[in-house]
């Protein structure tokens, strides 16, 4: 392994990362906090603050484990997911979603940001190898968990999203029973590579069109 290159793979992800869980947790609280649950809000969890976001095992050691144990092949984290009392929504099966979709909307907003970034250091002739990997790695990371999230299965917030979509009875109790399980149920079919081949990567491909999309007018003018 070299040490070098995982250092300065660190310091080019960091900032990205830091930014990228960061709002998306602080989104998720913010938008409960809108439509009437303030719990995050009371525990100081709607903020800027990335050390309220930050989990010491699955923000920083699992990724590092993994880093090293596949050889930078395969990486995996999560940050302290933000608490909501759903029951204290206004509409909780309406808001529920809207909740839910806060954390990847936030994340496909700064991979446009960082898109732009992009677009500005090419633009003022600025050629330097660590800002122009550090903005491509910010579109690769915001996008990879505005996809992730997505996956229609709890607790990601493509399984709040589906359980507030479903009419309530049998599929929303199924969604419920399996939740406790989710997140070993997620990584298997992420080590199988069910995630990566059927969600992950057509959903980030479509991801990149549509930043590429919004960018051509810009792009355009550049030329």
């Amino acid at each position: 392994m070299d040490i070098s290159n995982l250092i300065q793979t660190v310091l080019i992800y960091a900032l990205p990362v830091i930014f990228a869980i960061t709002l998306h947790e602080a989104a998720h609280g913010y938008v409960a906090r809108h439509f009437g649950d303030n719990t995050a809000y009371v525990l100081g969890r709607v903020t800027l603050n990335p050390m309220k976001h930050i989990d010491p095992v699955g923000t920083i050691l699992m990724p590092l484990l993994l880093y090293f144990a596949t050889s930078g092949s395969f990486l995996f984290g999560y940050a302290k997911p933000v608490p909501v009392s759903f029951g204290r929504l206004r509409h909780p099966k309406r808001d529920m979603i809207w909740v839910a979709l806060a954390g990847p909307a936030s994340n496909f907003l700064q991979a446009i940001l960082w898109a732009l970034f992009l677009v500005a250091l090419v633009a003022l002739g600025i050629d330097e190898t660590f800002f122009i990997k550090m903005a491509q790695g910010g579109v690769l990371v915001n996008l990879v968990m505005w996809a992730f999230n997505l996956f229609p299965l709890p607790p990601l917030d493509g399984g709040r999203v589906l359980a507030g979509l479903l009419p309530r009875g049998g599929a929303q109790d199924f969604l419920a029973r399996i939740e406790p399980y989710g997140f070993f149920i997620v990584m298997a079919l992420v080590l199988a590579g069910i995630v990566s081949n059927y969600w992950l990567r057509p959903l980030m491909a479509f991801g990149y069109e549509i930043v590429n999309l919004l960018l051509s007018p810009l792009l355009a003018l550049l030329r």
